[in-house]
């Protein structure tokens, strides 16, 4: 499901304080980038059995290589995904995700938002 009522879309920013804020709120990169993206997850434990709730946030490089450590990554629209044991993440609309799901993946975008905003506020003095 994609979450477009936030603000993170399009936000451009260096890969490492970028890491260092997704990481601070619990998201995690691990693996997944390569050389001109980056994948951050938020896993979100749900009360259903054998369900579990990723916020997904994704970038590409506008500038730079993501593998140097070095690029410029510009956000792209955050999804809400479900996994359905054993089988995989599933991100369509049909999912069905509950009100208070979306709303606390909304709230976390939201804080994340804040964050980087302060950062590029901060970087431009």
């Amino acid at each position: 499901m994609k979450l477009e009522n936030n603000n993170i879309e399009n936000t451009v920013l260096d890969l490492q304080p970028l890491t260092y804020i997704m990481e601070r709120n619990g998201f995690v990169l691990a693996g997944q980038w390569d050389y001109e993206r980056v994948t951050y997850d938020l896993k979100m434990n749900a009360p259903e059995k054998n369900i579990t709730y990723y916020l997904r946030v994704s970038g590409y490089a506008i500038e730079g290589d993501v593998d140097s450590g070095k690029a410029v990554i510009k956000i792209l629209t955050p999804l809400l995904g479900k996994h359905h044991y054993p089988h995989g993440v599933e991100y369509g609309e049909e999912e069905g995700f509950p009100k208070n799901v979306v709303e606390k993946a909304e709230r976390i975008l939201s804080k994340v938002d804040e964050q980087l905003k302060q950062f590029i506020e901060e970087e431009a003095k």
